[in-house]
C-alpha cells in the first residue's frame, strides 16, 4: 500500500502507515484499516492522492469485504481521475485491471471487455501493464469459451513482446496461445507453433528462474498433447540439460515494488481444464514416455533451486505462470493419468496420494481456485483406479468428495459436470445399475461439448446395452457413432482401440465369434503398441472365453493365462475373477485337478472380496447419488436401509 507521492504531508504518511498496520494486523482489521484510508479525503488532497487512495480503498474492499459496489464506486473514480494524470500508470492501470475483475464477479462482462480494451489501447508505451491487460483480456474471452478472440489477443501480445525485446514474454504468449489451440483442437496449428516456442526456449539465456518456468510449461502442453493427440504430433524438439544456476520451475517471476500486484497468467486454470479432457481421452501411452521423463527430471531439478530476488530489466517481463509448489502438484497430475491409462493402476495411486497431500498442505495457506480444480481432476483419475482395482466404497466417496467441491465454485461444477456424471455412470456399472447407469451416461452426453469425453460415454453407454441386451436399435444406432473402421469421431488412439473391443463384445454376446476374434485382435494390436495394458487383459479374457465356447481349450489356456497375469499386475479384480472362472473350467477340462481347484479358490476369494465391497457400498448414503441425473450437486444425501442391486452377476 505504500505511495510514491512527491513531499507526502505527514498526515497521509500517518493515516497511511495505520491502514497498513491494521490491514497486515492478524487477523486484519479491515474495518479500521478502511476509516484510515476514508480519513484521507477530509484533508482534500491533491489528485494524485486521492487518486491512489481510491484504489486502495477499491482493492480493500474488493478482496477483503463483500462491499462490491462500495468497491466498484472507489475504482471508478481511481479510473477515471488518474486518466487525467500524467505519468501515473501504476494507479491508472491497476485500478482497470481490479475493476474488470470485479465487473466479471458481478457477471457484467459487457462493462469489463471495453473498460480493458481501453486501458490496453492507452497502455502501449508502458509494456508491462500492456502486457498483463492482453493477458487479462485474453482470459476473460477463454472463460466466454471464445477462443478465437483469445488465440488473436495472444498472437498480438506475442508479436508486441517481439518488439519490446522480451523473449521470454513472448514465449509465455505462445505458449498460452498453444494451450488454447489445444482446446480447440486445431492440432494443425498447434505442431508449428509448439516447435517455435521450444527453439525460443532453448535458445533464451535470460534469467535462470524464468528460463526453467517456460521450460515445465512447454514440456506440460507437450506431454498433454501427445497424449491427447498422438504420435503423429510430437513436436521433435530435444530438451538440452538443465542450466546451472537458480532455480525453478514455475517461474515466479519477480516483485514489482509493493504497489505492483504479482502478475500471474490465469491460464493456468485453462491448463488443468485441457488436462482433465485427457482423463477421458489419452491416447499415445507408450510414446509419450521420454516427454513425461524429461518433465520429471525438470521438475526435481527445479525443487532443488532457490527464488531469484533479482527483478528483470526488461519490465516486459514481469511475470510468472505458476508458482512452485503448484507446479509440483501439476507434474504429480500428468503422471498420474499416463500411470492410469498405461494401466499402472498402483503407481497412480502413489502418486495421487502424495499430489493430495501436497494440495491439503498448499490449501492451508493459499484460497487460490487452480488447487480445487487440480483436486478435482486428481479424484478423478482416483476414483476410475478405485472401480477397476475393486474399491467401489471408497470410489463413491470420492465421488462425493468431487461433488462437495463443486458445490463451493459454480465454475468449477460447470467444468467438471459432465465427468461427474461419468464416474457416476461407471459406479453404476460396477453395481449392476444399468438402468441408472444410463441415466447417468446420458446426463453426462447431454452436458459436454467435448469429443473425446463424448466418445468416451458413448463407449460405455453402448457396453450398458449390450450387457441388457435388449435396446438393439439405440445400440445400433451408438455403434453406428463410433465405428472404428469408418469415420471414427476423434483421433484418440485408445478410444478408437476400445471400440474395437466393444465390437468385438458385441459379436461374443451375438454368437459371431469369427467376427468377434477379428475386432479383439485389432484391439489387441493398437493396445500392445502403446501399453495400453487394461484393454490388452480384457481383449485377451474375451478371447480365451471365445475360443473356450469354441471347445479350443490349448488356445483358450494361452490367452487367459497371461490375462490374468496382466490383470494381476495392474491390478483390475474384474479380470481377475472373470479369468479365474475360465481357468477353473479350463483345467477341469484339460484334467489339471489341482490347478482346477487352485483357481475355483482364487475365483471364489476374488468373489467374496467383490460381494463384500458391493454391499458397503451400496450400505453408504453416497449410493443415492445415482438417482441424481439433475441441477447442482445434492447438498445432502440420505441415508438408505442397505444394498439395493443385483449381486447375480458379479458371481
Amino acid at each position: 500500500m505504500a505511495s510514491n507521492v512527491e513531499a507526502p504531508e505527514p498526515w497521509y504518511l500517518a493515516l497511511l502507515g495505520f491502514a497498513e498496520h491494521f490491514r497486515t494486523s492478524s487477523p486484519p482489521k479491515i474495518r479500521l484499516c478502511v476509516h484510515c484510508l476514508q480519513a484521507v479525503f477530509q484533508f482534500k488532497p491533491p489528485q494524485r492522492i486521492e487518486a491512489r487512495t481510491h484504489l486502495q480503498l477499491g482493492s480493500v474492499l474488493y478482496n477483503h469485504t463483500k462491499n462490491s459496489e462500495l468497491a466498484r464506486s472507489h475504482l471508478e473514480k481511481a479510473w477515471y481521475i488518474s486518466q487525467q494524470l500524467p505519468q501515473f500508470e501504476d494507479v491508472k492501470f491497476e485500478a482497470a485491471s481490479i475493476l474488470s475483475e470485479l465487473f466479471c464477479q458481478q457477471n457484467l462482462v459487457d462493462s469489463a471487455k471495453p473498460l480493458l480494451r481501453k486501458a490496453i489501447q492507452i497502455s502501449q508505451q508502458t509494456p508491462y501493464w500492456h502486457c498483463r491487460l492482453l493477458f487479462q483480456l485474453a482470459q476473460l474471452h477463454t472463460l466466454e469459451k471464445d477462443l478465437v478472440s483469445a488465440c488473436d489477443l495472444l498472437g498480438v501480445g506475442a508479436e508486441y513482446a517481439r518488439v519490446v525485446g522480451s523473449e521470454y514474454t513472448r514465449a509465455l504468449f505462445l505458449l498460452s496461445k498453444g494451450m488454447l489451440l489445444l482446446m480447440e483442437r486445431k492440432l494443425g496449428e498447434v505442431h508449428p507453433l509448439l516447435t517455435l516456442c521450444g527453439t525460443i526456449v532453448e535458445n533464451w539465456q535470460g534469467n535462470p528462474i524464468q528460463k526453467e518456468s517456460l521450460r515445465v510449461f512447454f514440456l506440460v502442453l507437450q506431454v498433454t498433447h501427445y497424449l491427447d493427440a498422438g504420435q503423429e504430433s510430437r513436436v521433435d524438439w530435444s530438451m538440452p540439460p538443465v542450466s546451472i544456476g537458480l532455480h525453478n520451475d514455475c517461474v515466479k517471476a519477480a516483485e514489482v515494488m509493493k504497489q505492483f500486484q504479482r502478475a500471474s497468467i490465469k491460464h493456468y486454470q485453462d491448463v488443468s481444464r485441457y488436462i482433465s479432457r485427457a482423463v477421458f481421452s489419452s491416447s499415445q501411452v507408450k510414446s509419450v514416455k521420454p516427454c513425461l521423463k524429461q518433465l520429471q527430471q525438470c521438475i526435481q531439478t527445479i525443487s532443488t533451486l532457490h527464488d531469484d530476488e533479482i527483478l528483470p530489466s526488461n519490465p516486459a517481463d514481469l511475470f510468472h505462470w505458476l508458482p512452485k509448489e503448484h507446479m509440483c502438484v501439476l507434474v504429480y497430475l500428468v503422471t498420474v493419468m499416463h500411470s492410469m491409462q498405461a494401466g499402472y493402476l498402483e503407481k497412480a495411486q502413489k502418486y495421487t496420494d502424495k499430489a493430495l497431500m501436497q494440495l491439503e498442505k498448499l490449501k492451508m495457506l493459499d484460497c487460490s481456485p487452480i488447487l480445487s480444480t487440480f483436486q478435482v481432476i486428481l479424484l478423478e483419475h482416483i476414483i476410475m483406479c478405485r472401480l477397476v482395482t475393486g474399491h467401489k466404497a471408497t470410489a463413491l466417496q470420492e465421488i462425493s468428495q468431487v461433488c462437495q467441491l463443486c458445490q463451493q465454485s459454480p465454475r468449477l461444477f460447470t467444468n467438471h459436470a459432465a465427468q461427474l456424471h461419468t464416474l457416476l455412470g461407471l459406479y453404476c456399472i460396477s453395481v449392476n445399475c444399468m438402468d441408472n447407469a444410463e441415466a447417468q451416461f446420458t446426463t453426462a452426453l447431454r452436458l459436454t461439448t467435448h469429443q473425446e469425453l463424448w466418445t468416451y460415454i458413448v463407449t460405455n453407454l453402448a457396453s450398458v446395452y449390450i450387457r441388457e441386451g435388449n435396446r438393439h436399435q439405440e445400440l445400433y444406432s451408438l455403434l453406428e457413432r463410433i465405428n472404428p473402421d469408418h469415420n471414427f469421431p476423434v483421433s484418440s488412439h485408445c478410444l478408437r482401440a476400445a471400440a474395437f473391443y466393444i465390437r468385438g463384445l458385441l459379436s461374443f454376446f451375438q454368437g459371431r465369434y469369427n467376427e468377434a476374434k477379428r475386432f479383439l485382435r485389432e484391439t489387441l494390436k493398437m493396445s500392445n503398441a502403446e501399453d495400453l495394458n487394461r484393454l490388452t487383459a480384457c481383449s485377451l479374457v474375451l478371447l480365451g472365453h471365445i475360443f473356450y465356447v469354441l471347445g479350443n481349450h490349448r488356445e483358450s489356456n494361452n490367452m487367459v493365462v497371461p490375462a490374468m497375469q496382466l490383470a494381476s499386475k495392474i491390478p483390475d479384480m474384474s479380470v481377475q475373477l472373470w479369468s479365474s472362472a475360465l481357468l477353473k473350467d479350463l483345467n477341469k477340462a484339460l484334467g489339471s485337478t489341482m490347478e482346477a481347484h487352485e483357481a475355483a479358490q482364487m475365483h471364489q476369494n476374488f468373489s467374496q472380496q467383490l460381494l463384500q465391497d458391493h454391499i458397503a457400498a451400496c450400505s453408504l448414503p453416497e449410493h443415492n447419488l445415482i438417482s441424481w441425473t439433475d441441477g447442482p450437486p445434492p447438498v445432502q444425501i440420505q441415508a438408505q436401509n442397505g444394498p439395493t442391486t443385483s449381486l447375480a452377476s458379479l458371481l
